[in-house]
C-alpha cells in the first residue's frame, strides 16, 4: 500500500499540520548533503553530482563504515519506475569502481564542495568519521541503492520488495514529508523496508540463501569507552549512541550464537552464546568472583566511560549477557579476504559470504 504520513499538533487542541512535497529538490539535496545521518549514522558522503562513465550524474555517493558504497538518488520529477531504473543503472556503474577511482571521486568532491576546508585523504576522513584507526583493506565489496522521494506509488513498493527479496538487490526507498507550522518547517522520514534488512543482503543475485542461524555482531571497541577486554571478562556485547545501533540488540535471545567482529579493519575476536536479552548498561549484572550477582557499574573497568549517562535516553548504552565459547585479544583478531562485514550491531545475513565466513571462523576458533 502507498505510504502516507500525517502529523498533528496536540499541545493546544488538535491541529493537523500542513503537508507538502519537497518543493525544491536541490534544497533537499543540500539538506541531505550536510546531514547524511538523517539517513544513516553509518554513512559518510564521498561524492555529489558524480559524473558516471555513461554521461549521467549521480546525486549523492556515500561510503559506509565497512568501506561499501551507497548510491542515493532523489526522485525529482521522474516517475517512480524511471527513478528505480536510473538507480539500478548507477548500481551497475558503482559495482565496478576500484579503490583509486573512489579516491579520485572523493578528491573531486573535496575540491568542488569542501573548498573552504583543508583537503585530507579519504583515509583520514573515514577514520575521523567513524572513530577507527584505519579503513578496511578492501573497498566496495558491496553496494546499496537508496531512492529518496516525497511520495511512492504501490508499484514502486512492489518493485523494491521484489528486487530485494527475489534477486537480493540491496535497494531501499525512503519517504520524506515536509510539514509547516507557524513559520517553522519539519521533515518526517519513513523507510520502505527496514534498513537493517536491506543492509544484510548483498547485491549479487547469486548471494541470497537461507539464513544459517548464526548471528553476525559488531563490537565498536574504544579503549576508554566500550572496551573488548571488559566484554571478555564480564561476558557482554554492547552498543550505544542511538537506536540505530541498539535496536538490533533486541534480536538476540537466550541460546543464540553470535560471532563478534570489531569494525575498522580489526577482525573477528569472539564467539559466544547469548544468556539474556539486552538491558540498559547500568542495570547489567555479571557473575562476580564470589559467585554472587553484581552490577557491572560496581566493578572495575578498563573502559569506565561506557557507564557515563547520556542526556538523551535513546543514545544510552545497552548490553546483552554472553557466555564466551572462544575469544582472542584485538591483536590476534581473525580477518581474511572475503569475510562478511556489516555496519549493524546485529544482523541475520542471508548470503554465501556469511556462510563461508562462519565456516572459516569455526575452523579458526576450533568451534564444532
Amino acid at each position: 500500500m502507498p505510504l502516507e504520513l500525517g502529523v498533528w499538533r496536540v499541545d493546544s487542541g488538535v491541529k493537523q499540520l500542513d503537508a507538502g512535497g519537497l518543493d525544491l529538490e536541490s534544497r533537499f539535496e543540500d539538506i541531505l548533503h550536510g546531514n547524511i545521518s538523517m539517513l544513516s549514522p553509518n554513512w559518510m558522503v564521498i561524492g555529489r553530482q558524480v559524473q558516471t562513465s555513461h554521461g549521467k550524474r549521480l546525486d549523492l555517493l556515500c561510503m559506509d563504515r565497512d568501506g561499501n558504497l551507497v548510491v542515493i538518488e532523489l526522485k525529482r520529477d521522474m516517475t517512480e519506475r524511471d527513478t528505480i531504473a536510473q538507480a539500478l543503472d548507477y548500481g551497475s556503474w558503482v559495482m565496478s569502481l576500484k579503490g583509486d577511482e573512489i579516491v579520485r571521486i572523493f578528491d573531486n568532491y573535496q575540491r568542488t564542495y569542501r573548498s573552504d576546508q583543508k583537503p585530507i585523504s579519504i583515509n583520514e576522513a573515514f577514520c575521523s568519521r567513524f572513530s577507527v584507526k584505519e579503513m578496511p583493506e578492501e573497498l566496495n565489496e558491496s553496494h546499496e541503492l537508496v531512492i529518496v522521494g516525497s511520495a511512492f506509488d504501490p508499484a514502486t513498493e512492489r518493485i523494491v520488495e521484489y528486487l530485494a527479496a527475489v534477486y537480493g538487490v540491496r535497494i531501499n526507498g525512503v519517504f520524506f514529508r515536509l510539514f509547516k507550522d507557524e513559520g517553522r518547517e519539519y521533515l518526517s522520514r519513513v523507510w520502505l523496508r527496514e534498513p537493517t534488512q536491506a543492509s544484510a543482503i548483498l547485491e549479487d543475485p547469486k548471494a541470497v540463501s537461507e539464513w544459517n542461524g548464526e548471528y553476525y555482531t559488531s563490537f565498536g571497541h574504544d579503549a576508554a569507552d566500550r572496551n573488548w577486554e571488559d566484554a571478555i571478562k564480564y561476558g557482554f556485547l554492547s552498543a550505544g549512541g542511538g537506536t540505530w545501533y541498539t535496536q538490533t540488540l533486541r534480536m538476540l535471545q537466550p541460546g543464540d550464537r553470535i560471532w563478534v567482529n570489531v569494525p575498522g579493519g580489526v577482525g573477528y575476536v569472539g564467539v559466544g552464546m547469548v544468556e539474556a536479552p539486552s538491558v540498559k548498561i547500568d542495570e547489567f549484572q555479571v557473575n562476580a568472583e564470589n559467585g554472587q550477582k553484581a552490577l557491572l557499574k560496581e566493578l572495575p573497568l578498563r573502559g569506565p566511560d561506557i557507564l557515563k549517562p547520556s542526556e538523551d535516553p535513546e543514545r544510552g548504552e545497552y548490553a546483552v549477557k554472553v557466555t564466551w565459547l572462544k575469544t582472542v585479544p584485538l591483536a590476534q583478531a581473525i580477518k581474511e579476504k572475503g569475510f562478511f562485514g556489516n555496519q549493524n550491531t546485529v544482523a541475520r545475513p542471508v548470503s554465501p559470504t556469511w556462510n563461508y565466513t562462519v565456516q572459516r571462523l569455526k575452523e579458526r576458533f576450533s568451534i564444532p
